[in-house]
């Protein structure tokens, strides 16, 4: 069937006008959005946190099914460093419509695909981060934009932490709720979950953490559930409360209470651990500072190899416990206070008895 003339050049000049509309849009859309201020403002950003952001191809926008800019390629490296934070394919700014109208420049959202964190160079920024002046005030740091995170990875150097990583966190404002949702698979393909929800505000001075929600599980098999609220007013002045219960398919549900005392003047920073279960019952006093130096000397191959014991205070008795392929049974400790008195007197008797004779007058 052959159309007439006239059709043919009325349907040629709409879809001649359909394209001219099309690219007046586009053309439109770019000088309204200007991606390269949104690239300079998330460059300048990084550089003023000490990071080097770069892309693989400039920004391009999109309008549907809202306000964009598509990247392609990011790395995000250390100033000078050599292995990148963080590399991934595409990454998406969703802009609020106000932005496309020659409102402020903001981002509402970060999206992020495929990116893949790596956890030492991680460190080594945060460790090389200079440290915060003790007369700065606090106030409650503020993220306008939210960010999503699909199909992720988490390694130290060659070693696979965590896979099918997603994250979904809201905007932190002073105030209003905060929310926060990671999953991901192990190492082994065991998925985990957390899930976090917390009002910061700042009040006295101090940075204030109220409505604390936190959901942890591992697994189909275990779950932590606390909450509670926590406060920080700088240094070694923080406290934290949280109550809930770990529910162990296997084992039962146990009591579980963190507990975090700031330190005095005679006394360290000190995190209190409870669990209380049916023949398992948990009650440790650990200094968080020095398990932290703790920890960092066993992993330091320059100190001494010997396995020193972890500063802690307390007790552990377990009848039976399995945790992530990990079987415990029986199991007895105490630490610093809670040895027994017997135990702790031992140690002078031995020297004693091994005390060599005085010599015989001739």
């Amino acid at each position: 069937m052959t159309l007439p003339r006239r059709l043919r050049l009325a349907l040629l000049a709409c879809g001649g006008v359909a394209a001219a509309v099309a690219l007046a849009v586009l053309v439109t859309l770019y000088l309204l959005l200007q991606p390269e201020r949104f690239t300079a403002m998330l460059q300048a950003q990084a550089r003023d946190a000490g990071l080097e952001l770069s892309l693989a191809s400039p920004a391009h926008p999109t309008l549907f099914p809202h306000p964009a800019l598509e990247l392609e390629g990011l790395t995000l490296n250390a100033r000078g460093a050599n292995t990148p934070i963080l590399l991934a394919a595409r990454g998406r700014l969703a802009l609020p419509w106000r932005t496309l109208f020659g409102g402020p420049t903001a981002i509402s959202q970060l999206e992020i695909d495929s990116p893949r964190v790596d956890l030492d160079a991680l460190q080594s920024w945060l460790s090389a981060l200079p440290a915060r002046p003790a007369s700065a005030p606090l106030q409650v740091p503020r993220i306008d934009t939210g960010v999503r995170i699909a199909q992720g990875s988490v390694v130290s150097g060659d070693r696979l932490l965590l896979d099918h990583v997603s994250l979904d966190a809201g905007s932190l404002m002073p105030g209003l709720p905060f929310l926060l949702d990671l999953s991901a698979d192990t190492a082994d393909d065991t998925p985990v979950r957390w899930q976090l929800s917390a009002t910061p505000r700042m009040q006295g001075g101090a940075l204030q953490l109220d409505d604390i929600a936190l959901h942890l599980s591992h697994g189909s098999r275990l779950g932590l559930q606390l909450a509670g609220s926590a406060r920080w007013h700088g240094a070694a002045d923080a406290s934290l409360q949280l109550h809930g219960a770990l529910r162990d398919q296997a084992g039962g549900s146990y009591a579980t209470s963190l507990t975090l005392t700031p330190a005095g003047q005679r006394s360290p920073l000190l995190l209190a651990l409870k669990l209380d279960g049916a023949g398992n019952h948990v009650d440790l006093r650990l200094p968080p500072l020095a398990l932290a130096h703790w920890w960092s000397r066993l992993g330091d191959a320059a100190q001494d190899p010997q396995l020193a014991v972890p500063p802690a205070d307390g007790s552990i008795d377990i009848a039976r416990l399995d945790l992530g392929g990990v079987h415990v049974e029986g199991l007895s400790v105490r630490a610093g206070d809670a040895v027994p008195a017997s135990s702790a007197a031992a140690p002078p008797a031995a020297a004693k008895a091994a005390k060599p004779a005085s010599p015989k007058k001739r």
